[in-house]
């Protein structure tokens, strides 16, 4: 198995483990107090596609990490822009059960999109319960684009 980051990382418990630190950073970018929101996800999956985007989301002061705690597929769509969704520089990928990921603060993307089977993902969020804490953009019928998978 591949290091992450290609570190070689360092012993830990007593010989048994090697400790990966440091892999994303979850910044804070507000000027307030925010709390780091660790929860779970548990998302149903999807089998039908194209999956037309009838919604982005992004979260402006913080980032967003998802690690999957089962080895399943699951989809991911992302987009630049400003204040709403550049759709030209929609992208998406295949992520597997051993990768997780994490958004930059203010990085446009679609929910988590799980492909073979229910999937819980760990989620690490700073919020303040604030409405900034995220940003939703909801797309008519006949504005949205749609995402194709091979199966």
């Amino acid at each position: 198995m591949a290091s992450p980051h290609g570190q070689a990382g360092t012993p830990a418990n007593q010989g048994t483990a090697r400790r990966f630190d440091h892999l994303a950073g979850i910044e804070d970018l507000r000027p307030g107090r925010a709390a780091l929101n660790v929860s779970v996800f548990r998302c149903a999956p999807r089998s039908s596609f194209p999956l037309p985007i009838a919604l982005l989301e992004k979260h402006p002061g913080s980032t967003q990490a998802f690690v999957p705690m089962t080895a399943r597929r699951y989809l991911v769509v992302v987009a630049l822009g400003g204040d709403r969704p550049d759709l030209g520089t929609l992208a998406a990928f295949i992520a597997h059960g051993a990768q997780g990921i994490t958004y930059r603060p203010g990085v446009w993307h679609h929910p988590m999109i799980a492909l073979d089977a229910e999937t819980d993902f760990v989620c690490l969020v700073w919020e303040d319960g604030s409405p900034g804490d995220c940003a939703m953009v909801e797309y008519e019928e006949g504005e949205r684009v749609a995402v194709e998978i091979d199966p």
